[in-house]
C-alpha cells in the first residue's frame, strides 16, 4: 500500500492569510497610482477570488463587473507588476504571519523525511519573498519542488501545477498529499489524482469541498490553539492540533478507500 512520501502545499490562504491585507491592498494601491477610481472592498475581493491569478482577476473585473471591453494585456501586466511590488513590501514588513501550525508541520515533515513541494498560482518572485519573510530565511530550500503560477500553461483549477510537481518529485499521486484552502485548488489536486486535506481560510470558510479527506479550520497549535474539524472522520491527538501522524492516517485511509 502507498504511504505518504510528500506533502504538496498551496500558498495563498494555506501557508499564510495573504489575500485581504496583502494582495488586495496591492491591487488597490496599483489602481490609485494609475489614476483609477476602482477600489476592491474585502467583500468584492472575496468574490473575485473565484478567478485564480491576479492578472486574470483584473481582466475578469474589467469585463464582468465594469462592463468594459477586454483591457490591453500589457496594461494589465503593468498594473499587476505594481501590485506585486506593494505586496512584496508588505510581506517584507512582517505584516503577514504564517497560518497556525504551518511552521510546526513543515519542521515535523522535514524531521521525518517527508518531502515538501509547492504548487501555486502565485508567481515565483513574490512567492520567494513570502517564504523568506513569513516562514524563514532558509524556507525556499526546505521545498524540494516549487511550481509557480507563471511556470505552467494553465492555473488552478487546471491540474497543470500538480502534474508538474508530481513529475518533478518523480512520485505517483497516491504517494502525495495536497494541503489546500480553496475550491479551485482542491479541484486542481483531485484532477491530478492527489488526495487533499483542506484548511479553510478567511475567504473560503463557507465553501464546500467534495472529494477531500478532511476539512479543518487550521492545523492548530498543540494545547493552546486546537484545530476544529469541519468535515471528515478524524480523531485529533490529545493536544488538539493536526500533526504529521494525523495527516498520514488520513492519507492511508483515503488511499485504501480508493484502491479498495
Amino acid at each position: 500500500m502507498s504511504h505518504l512520501q510528500a506533502v504538496i502545499f498551496d500558498v495563498d490562504g494555506t501557508l499564510a492569510e495573504t489575500e485581504r491585507d496583502a494582495h488586495r491592498t496591492g491591487f488597490n494601491v496599483a489602481f490609485e497610482e494609475a489614476g483609477l477610481a476602482d477600489r476592491w472592498s474585502p467583500e468584492l475581493y472575496g468574490k473575485l477570488l473565484a478567478v485564480p491569478g491576479g492578472k486574470e482577476r483584473i481582466r475578469h473585473y474589467w469585463t464582468q463587473y465594469k462592463g468594459e471591453p477586454e483591457p490591453d494585456w500589457e496594461w494589465v501586466k503593468g498594473l499587476h507588476e505594481r501590485k506585486a511590488e506593494v505586496y512584496t513590501e508588505r510581506i517584507r514588513s512582517g505584516l503577514v504571519p504564517p497560518r497556525p501550525g504551518i511552521l510546526r508541520l513543515l519542521r515535523e515533515s522535514r524531521d521525518k523525511g517527508v518531502r515538501l513541494a509547492i504548487a501555486t498560482t502565485t508567481t515565483r518572485a513574490p512567492l520567494m519573498e513570502l517564504l523568506r519573510h513569513t516562514l524563514d530565511p532558509e524556507a525556499p530550500q526546505w521545498f524540494e519542488v516549487i511550481v509557480a503560477g507563471d511556470e505552467v500553461a494553465e492555473k488552478k483549477p487546471s491540474p497543470d501545477a500538480y502534474d508538474q510537481a508530481l513529475a518533478d518529485l518523480d512520485l505517483p499521486p497516491e504517494d502525495c498529499l495536497a494541503l489546500e484552502d480553496s475550491r479551485p485548488g482542491v479541484e486542481a489536486a483531485l484532477a491530478a489524482g492527489v488526495p487533499v486535506v483542506v484548511t479553510t481560510s478567511e475567504y473560503t470558510a463557507s465553501q464546500q469541498f467534495p472529494g477531500v479527506l478532511a476539512v479543518f479550520d487550521s492545523l492548530g497549535e498543540p494545547d493552546h490553539q486546537p484545530a476544529r474539524v469541519i468535515c471528515g472522520e478524524v480523531d485529533l491527538p490529545d493536544h488538539g492540533a493536526v500533526d504529521l501522524i494525523t495527516l498520514s492516517r488520513l492519507h492511508r485511509a483515503g488511499v485504501a478507500t480508493e484502491t479498495g
